[in-house]
């Protein structure tokens, strides 16, 4: 039988494999050698990669750490030993290389390379950006686990002051993308190396997560997850410590949905509200009404929470507008009440508005399920990291009320979604979302140990 890298079963290829390739190719060899590590909260540099080593390539040098290092397995040491700066050169390229969702030609071609280079048959989605890759083979029998990665941008301009950072204008890797793909990367060689696999392990690179209802939709529409028994996923969370990973059971994050309401007037003097549609009072009606009226419909414990964050009607003081718009954000950590909220919101909006004389428009666009871990997948998860980088490494998380659309893969097939501490320890935190965003990339090899460990002891359960 014939694998996916075209050798026995279990058996890494021996020719063009990560684990034997010695030589790096010049764009590493100088995203390596220029630039500093600036971790989050931390003004000035920690030092140069490499500036402690004899030659590039060789090791790990100390500023950038492998926290778990000595751990095991054997292969996986001597991996990390040999291609620990490659891991960080790949987060800097595609650090300073970010594309926006659904774009992401150049970093699917940087991965299929990297992949392809390793003797593996990385997929490209039929969307054109994104990827699969299998590792090993599953015999009658054996188990497929997936892990899954990020790899899109932000619209907004970097302001960090790295060396590495964004060369695109208005684009920048400010959710740590760029880290979650770099780690995945690392896990996807690191297994290829392995002497022996007890199963299939398949990568997925997604596009367009940034993006309502995600790419994770896409992977789904592929059939790439039809024969996967389990799915596991990380992102960062710079309110965590270098060493860390933020499990929990349940709910770790919200859906999200978009509501944008438009509302249309006559329009008139304010002397004289009683011969027109007030369309002002109306949006304030909305305002004020909607989320109280929720808070009386809606289970509390279900975390649902309407928030508005614009709105526009109007130009002088004296005018009543013919026309306003409102748009905010609903979030809910309950599958099943996220089913029923866009036909209670319209009821809701429309006992508001209808003594009112406006017109009304709705659009309630659905984003994406709560990501739901289960019980089992959360434990596996759970002895991976503590495998990985000891007991002390893994912590709990508080349910996020933000987005994440790898809840469409739980709807699907078990798994587990957690939080990779990325946070120095030393000053304040850069957050997501934000032009300053930086990482401490000693996190990459947590990440890496993390998700390699998590996948050997899900194909054996």
């Amino acid at each position: 039988m014939v694998d996916s890298r075209g050798s026995e079963p279990g058996r890494p290829s021996n020719s063009g494999s990560a684990v034997e390739e010695a030589d790096w190719d010049a764009a590493e060899r100088s995203a390596v050698a220029q630039g500093t590590l600036v971790a989050p909260g931390v003004d000035g540099p920690s030092g140069p990669i490499g500036s402690t080593m004899s030659s590039v390539g060789s090791g790990v040098e100390s500023s950038v750490a492998d926290l778990g290092a000595g751990r095991g397995p054997s292969w996986l040491d001597a991996w990390l030993k040999a291609h620990g700066q490659q891991i960080v050169a790949w987060r800097r390229h595609i650090h300073a290389h970010p594309e926006l969702s659904r774009a992401e030609h150049e970093t699917t071609a940087f991965l299929a390379e990297r992949l392809s280079r390793a003797g593996l048959r990385p997929r490209i989605l039929p969307v054109g950006t994104g990827l699969i890759c299998d590792i090993g083979t599953a015999r009658p029998g054996q188990r497929t686990v997936a892990l899954r990665a990020d790899i899109d941008a932000l619209p907004l301009s970097e302001n960090t002051g790295l060396p590495f950072s964004s060369t695109v204008d208005g684009v920048a890797h400010a959710c740590g993308h760029d880290a979650h793909t770099a780690v995945a990367l690392g896990a996807a060689l690191a297994l290829a190396a392995a002497p022996e696999l007890p199963g299939r392990v398949r990568m997925v690179f997604q596009p367009a997560e940034e993006v309502m209802p995600g790419g994770a939709l896409d992977v789904l529409a592929s059939g790439a997850l039809d024969d996967v028994d389990r799915i596991f996923g990380l992102h960062c969370d710079p309110r965590l410590s270098v060493g860390k990973i933020g499990t929990r059971v349940g709910p770790i994050t919200s859906a999200s949905d978009l509501l944008e309401l438009r509302l249309t007037s006559p329009g008139g003097h304010t002397s004289r509200p009683h011969l027109t549609a007030d369309l002002v009072h109306a949006l304030g009606s909305v305002i004020t009404g909607l989320p109280t009226l929720l808070s009386r419909r809606v289970d509390p414990r279900t975390g649902t929470v309407l928030t508005w964050g614009a709105v526009h009607a109007g130009e002088a003081p004296n005018a009543i507008p013919q026309d306003g718009v409102l748009s905010g954000t609903l979030r809910t950590s309950d599958r099943d009440t996220w089913a029923k909220l866009e036909p209670l919101v319209h009821e809701l909006v429309h006992s508001l508005l209808s003594p009112l004389g406006v017109g009304f428009d709705l659009q309630h666009r659905r984003g994406v399920p709560p990501v739901v871990n289960d019980e089992e997948s959360t434990a596996l998860f759970q002895a991976g990291i503590a495998a990985a980088v000891g007991e002390d490494a893994v912590t709990s998380t508080p349910q996020s009320s933000g987005g994440e659309d790898f809840g469409w893969y739980l709807e699907h097939v078990p798994g587990s979604f957690a939080r990779l501490g990325v946070h120095s320890g030393v000053g304040r935190v850069k957050d997501l979302h934000q032009p300053t965003f930086a990482l401490d990339e000693r996190s990459l090899f947590v990440g890496v140990r993390a998700m390699v460990h998590t996948a050997l002891l899900s194909l054996q359960h």
